[in-house]
């Protein structure tokens, strides 16, 4: 029982170092500058190292010492974690535009039309050779933490089972396999609970002072401390890896013993006699598309939220962990209930996952009209009469507005500009603790020429609970479908097949669905990106979406997923 608690603990915090990356992958894009194609990648990453080692685990799992080689996972998984929120400590403060000269930039981004060089050392001073190189090398650590988390978590889920499955008695072995597989679906929801605490504070809160931080969580610009929870996920496995090496390789078999007999088949035999096999081949089809589909929601849901309905990082992770992962755990529950309750057929278990599927359907369809357009962003989005966004339009042409200028204020007529000095704005008002309060005498904007910092928003927020409510209602009808799904695959082959097959049907779930899932999402979301941040003449993140594309791409691609599953 001590074990179970222990392997409890680590899967628990070893899920929160992985999910904890999908938690800030928005907020990582914005800080280093990554595409969503990029981060899409990297948070599949840790999938290679697992799938190209776990063949060769399940094969030798009997010869070796487990617990101790579980204690060795897990301290890779500890240092995976430890090297993900290393380049925030190898690259300098986060840098971005401001009005208001600060301690680490003396410029400001208001319109100065008498000095005419003094844009130049802003748009130029960023790229650095220094600056590329670093670029490189926070991709390298990045991409290197996450595969030798993969690697590292090889070991601990199926020798954890076996060990847990050889020396527990038969009536206890379903109930600690029960609660194992419990942590593993909470974990995801505490990771993203643990990311909407992190966000909250401001990334750089160990290298500047509170005073000198002059954006608020709202602002587009503002970046969290992202590398905060993996310091917290790591230590806590690092801690539970200790009472590993103190396991014995072999225990006393728990009193209600009955005798195993292993059978080793030929390895190819058994692979072909499995997937000619119709039933498993087409469930573990089905389940290819609900991960698929998984893979991609759980990557790209937070930056969905954020963009689409102008949240917080913080605030939709906080849905993510509280609302849609609970869901799903809802509907897992249920349909083992059901299953249980009515001591289901083969047959009748299919019909459960159709029906399933198909209610997620008729749920998801209306999600992709919830939803508003980009707000209105001046050359970027719009233009107005006065032919905004032509270099010799005449409300900011003598401000010489460098190009790359990033601050957006939000005009007093409802349009957004990329930067005070794009609004043309010549004056700046300051409250208290060095916030601004508004622009004055912006020449763009009709009527006083008033703006206020940060975006307008894309006034989507009362389209906000219906869909939350809805892709929740999706998402418990969806996973209903998990249980009997199992149950189709464990019931319909040889029994002596049967850890082999699940083998192989995991190995084709991570190969089809979960390494390839995110990096095609991540590609989707950004063929609909509008407006690039340029960093060193590369493309780095992504500053507007078309939101409309965006909905109807990201729910349009897990709609997909959703009738390949029907």
């Amino acid at each position: 029982q001590f074990f179970v608690f222990c392997h409890g603990l680590l899967q628990l915090s070893q899920l929160l170092v992985s999910g904890y990356l999908k938690s800030s992958i928005s907020t990582i894009e914005r800080r280093y500058g990554l595409s969503s194609q990029t981060s899409g990648l990297l948070a599949a990453f840790n999938e290679v190292g697992n799938t190209l080692l776990i063949v060769f685990v399940s094969y030798f799992g009997s010869h070796v010492h487990r617990p101790r080689l579980i204690g060795c996972g897990a301290i890779l998984v500890s240092l995976a974690g430890f090297l993900m929120s290393l380049p925030h400590f190898i690259t300098g403060p986060y840098e971005y535009d401001q009005s208001v000269a600060s301690t680490f930039s003396n410029t400001t981004d208001l319109c100065q039309p008498r000095a005419p060089g003094s844009w130049a050392n802003l748009s130029t001073a960023s790229c650095t050779p220094r600056a590329s190189r670093e670029n490189h090398e926070v991709l390298l650590v990045m991409f290197l933490a996450q595969a030798l988390l993969g690697i590292g978590g090889v070991p601990i889920q199926p020798f954890g089972i076996s060990y847990i499955d050889d020396f527990a008695s038969e009536r206890n072995s379903p109930l600690y396999l029960g609660i194992l597989f419990s942590v593993t679906v909470i974990g995801p929801g505490v990771a993203f609970m643990l990311g909407s605490a992190m966000l909250r504070f401001y990334v750089d809160i160990d290298k500047v002072g509170a005073a000198e931080v002059q954006l608020t969580n709202k602002d587009p610009r503002w970046v969290g401390a992202w590398w905060l929870g993996f310091l917290v996920a790591a230590s806590l496995v690092a801690l539970s890896a200790l009472p590993y090496f103190f396991f014995p390789r072999e225990m006393p078999k728990e009193v209600g013993e009955v005798l195993h007999t292993h059978t080793h088949l030929g390895f190819p035999v058994v692979l072909l006699r499995n997937l000619r096999h119709p039933v498993y081949l087409l469930v573990v089809l089905a389940q290819v598309n609900i991960s698929a589909m998984v893979a991609g929601l759980a990557t790209f849901m937070g930056k969905f939220l954020e963009r689409q309905f102008s949240l917080t990082a913080s605030l939709a992770n906080m849905i993510i962990g509280a609302v849609n992962i609970p869901g799903a755990m809802v509907g897992i529950v249920v349909g083992g209930a059901i299953l249980k309750r009515f001591q289901m057929s083969l047959r009748q278990c299919s019909a459960l996952c159709v029906l399933g599927m198909l209610l997620c359907l008729l749920g998801a369809f209306p999600l992709l009209f919830l939803g508003c357009p980009t707000q209105k962003v001046a050359g970027v989005t719009y233009w107005d009469s006065s032919g905004f966004g032509h270099h010799d339009m005449e409300c900011n042409a003598q401000c010489r507005c460098p190009e790359k200028g990033f601050n957006p204020v939000c005009g007093s007529d409802g349009v957004e500009y990329t930067s005070p000095c794009s609004a043309g704005c010549r004056n700046v008002n300051i409250g208290t603790n060095n916030s601004v309060l508004n622009y004055t005498e912006c020449s763009c904007i009709p009527g006083q020429g008033l703006a206020r910092p940060g975006t307008c928003g894309t006034g989507c927020s009362h389209l906000f609970v219906p869909f939350v409510v809805l892709s929740c209602l999706a998402g418990i009808l969806a996973s209903t479908s998990h249980t009997p799904s199992f149950m189709l695959i464990l019931r319909s082959i040889q029994p002596e097949d049967k850890s082999f097959a699940i083998g192989i049907q995991f190995m084709l779930l991570r190969v089809l669905a979960w390494m390839p899932g995110p990096v095609l999402y991540g590609s989707a979301i950004d063929t609909t990106c509008i407006l690039w941040e340029r960093r060193c003449d590369r493309r780095a993140a992504c500053r507007y979406y078309n939101n409309t594309l965006f909905r109807q791409r990201y729910l349009g691609l897990q709609f997909f997923f959703e009738v390949g599953a029907f």
